[in-house]
């Protein structure tokens, strides 16, 4: 596929359209973390100041859920464990595309309800801010995929998306 097959259909996960073919693929894993009073939790990302969720990188020798629950912990201080996985997103036209300062990156994420464990909200090295959001009112700037990844969570399906 071209870039030129791509453009009428591909955007990023700010929604801004995708002009070339990423240069890469990466496997990320991100959690979904409710606080009960129907709030979910998001983090202001360091690097573009729009809102997602806690999420990152698989390391070498993690499962994708092992790197959820690191993720989580070191962008937002609490410990979860997961509770189901809610979808697999790699379609491009989900939005699973970012710009970052080693290129335009292709993930395949795997997105887990968690469940809150212990600790206390802590902003990170890659978060400005991090806070709970009711989940009819996220910030206008939640990055795309996130946004369709807590719309899915919220149908409570058991068999999981895939996009």
């Amino acid at each position: 596929m071209s870039a030129a097959d791509c453009l009428p259909e591909w955007r990023d996960d700010t929604g801004s359209p995708v002009t070339r073919m990423p240069d890469a693929v990466h496997i990320a894993a991100s959690g979904i973390v409710y606080n009960g009073k129907g709030g979910v939790l998001l983090e202001n990302r360091a690097d573009n100041g729009w809102w997602g969720l806690p999420g990152g990188h698989v390391d070498v020798g993690e499962s994708v859920e092992q790197a959820a629950i690191r993720e989580i912990l070191e962008e937002t201080g609490i410990r979860t464990r997961v509770k189901r996985l809610v979808g697999i997103y790699s379609d491009p036209k989900f939005n699973v595309i970012g710009a970052y300062s080693d290129g335009l990156i292709h993930f395949v994420v795997m997105i887990f309800e968690c469940e809150y464990l212990s600790g206390d909200l802590e902003v990170s090295n890659e978060s400005a801010d991090v806070r709970y959001f009711p989940v009819r009112n996220l910030p206008a700037k939640t990055l795309l995929c996130d946004v369709q990844a807590i719309t899915d969570a919220l149908e409570n399906r058991i068999q999981p998306f895939i996009r």
